[in-house]
């Protein structure tokens, strides 16, 4: 029963938002109607009030200044109280129906204004009405109590309801903004997780189409500088492109496999992210394009997650690649050390001293860059930059077990539910606390 009547209620309000002035005029034509049936109205044996319709004319006058109470609230307060006044002095019974036009404008008072102002005026109507029934000829056949105990019921009743309606609103208004906030945070959420998403598909394709063109480059112009002096070792080397080219294609394969894969029971299996245990084939591929690569492991390894085992894969490739692709160096030297709960990864080469045009040419591009964003993606660091004997050197320190400082990164659909919770939650507490606002 309560759900309907709210039904009916909020239906009536979005018709009055929408048409104000036809809620406005039927309103007072309502209450118009009643306050020329309380006119009439008298005590058993007595004789209704003869003033040639001046009541009427009155409590018109009463009900017209309803129709300006959006604007003026406390003035149509005013109004109507001196109109019920001088009809309680005329010796017109007071009853509801009279007191409908002041009733009317202390509800819409309430509504419309705050608490404060909402007890001055109420107090002060109820006050002055309350006094003029005492001084009343109509009502001299009561005893003074109940001369006024009508009047204050029927006053205090409209303050009580427009003081509901207010809260009411108020907190309706409050759950809205907490949705539109949460929807929102929603938003800026999911348009955070695909812009991450796109970078790090980015940093994977970067990765696989620059380490292994820039392999298969390196090894054909070997291949074409070797094929007249040592056509044996030009075998040797297209041998190997035709493996770099191929595992260049089952990478990209895999990736974009990856994003239009679906979750469905038929979706092929995914491929193992390649990691650490891959660097032989790493080291064997940039030996064929010249750079001969040593990887030397001191402290006791230790199981990597997935996240860090290809944070620290992609990483050994890419500078690796910006050796084959930027240094005149011949050798090149991968260490790993387990130190504490951190893998420290150091790759250097023995080129020649670092130049302008090297590090403009390296400033330029995404593999320095890619790397750092990996390494602190996971709670990492990476520095890269020359060394004073000659050559470059990138060191990264990466935890073994992966943190993110993403804020939302642990945040599944069961939290995102209690969070929800919290809001709604959030939202009653502060509009009972600004009900309870003096």
């Amino acid at each position: 029963m309560s759900s309907s009547l709210e039904r009916y209620t909020d239906r009536f309000e979005q018709y009055a938002e929408r048409h104000p002035r036809i809620v406005d005029v039927a309103v007072v034509a309502a209450l118009m109607g009643s306050a020329v049936l309380g006119s009439s109205l008298t005590l058993p044996g007595v004789e209704p009030v003869d003033q040639d319709g001046a009541g009427s004319t009155v409590m018109g006058v009463a009900c017209l200044a309803l129709l300006q109470y959006r604007k003026y609230p406390r003035t149509t307060v005013i109004v109507t109280t001196l109109c019920t006044v001088i009809v309680i002095q005329l010796g017109y019974l007071i009853t509801p129906l009279l007191l409908a036009p002041v009733m009317a404008a202390l509800y819409s008072l309430a509504v419309l204004s705050d608490r404060k102002t909402t007890r001055v005026y109420g107090f002060t109507v109820t006050a002055v009405v309350m006094a003029g029934a005492v001084l009343s000829d109509s009502m001299d056949t009561f005893q003074p109590l109940l001369q006024t105990v009508g009047p204050l019921f029927w006053l205090l009743l409209p303050i009580a309801a427009g003081n509901m309606t207010r809260l009411r609103r108020a907190y309706l208004k409050a759950v809205q903004a907490r949705a539109e906030h949460a929807e929102r945070t929603r938003e800026e959420e999911a348009r955070l997780r695909v812009t991450e998403e796109r970078m790090r598909i980015a940093r994977e394709l970067h990765d696989v189409v620059a380490h292994h063109l820039a392999l298969a480059n390196a090894q054909a112009g070997t291949a074409a500088h070797l094929a007249l002096t040592d056509p044996w070792q030009t075998q040797k080397i297209l041998t190997d492109l035709t493996g770099t080219t191929s595992s260049a294609l089952r990478e990209l394969k895999a990736t974009l496999g990856l994003m239009r894969r679906s979750d469905g029971p038929g979706s092929p299996p995914l491929e193992p992210s390649p990691g650490l245990d891959r660097l032989p084939d790493l080291v064997a591929a940039c030996a064929s394009a010249g750079v001969a690569t040593t990887v030397t492991t001191e402290g006791e390894p230790r199981p990597l997650s997935p996240g860090v085992d290809l944070t620290a894969y992609r990483i050994v490739q890419e500078a690796l690649t910006n050796v084959t692709k930027h240094a005149a160096a011949e050798t090149a030297h991968v260490r790993l050390s387990y130190v504490g709960s951190r893998l420290l990864i150091t790759v250097t080469n023995d080129g020649p001293a670092y130049t302008a045009a090297f590090g403009v040419e390296q400033s330029r591009g995404f593999g320095v860059m890619g790397m750092r964003e990996r390494a602190q993606s996971i709670g990492g660091e990476l520095r890269a930059g020359p060394r004073p004997e000659g050559g470059f050197e990138v060191s990264t320190a990466l935890p073994l077990q992966p943190f993110s400082s993403h804020p939302w990164g642990s945040l599944d659909h069961s939290d995102s539910a209690e969070a929800e919770a919290e809001v709604e939650a959030e939202a009653e507490v502060e509009a009972e606390a600004e009900g309870e606002k003096p």
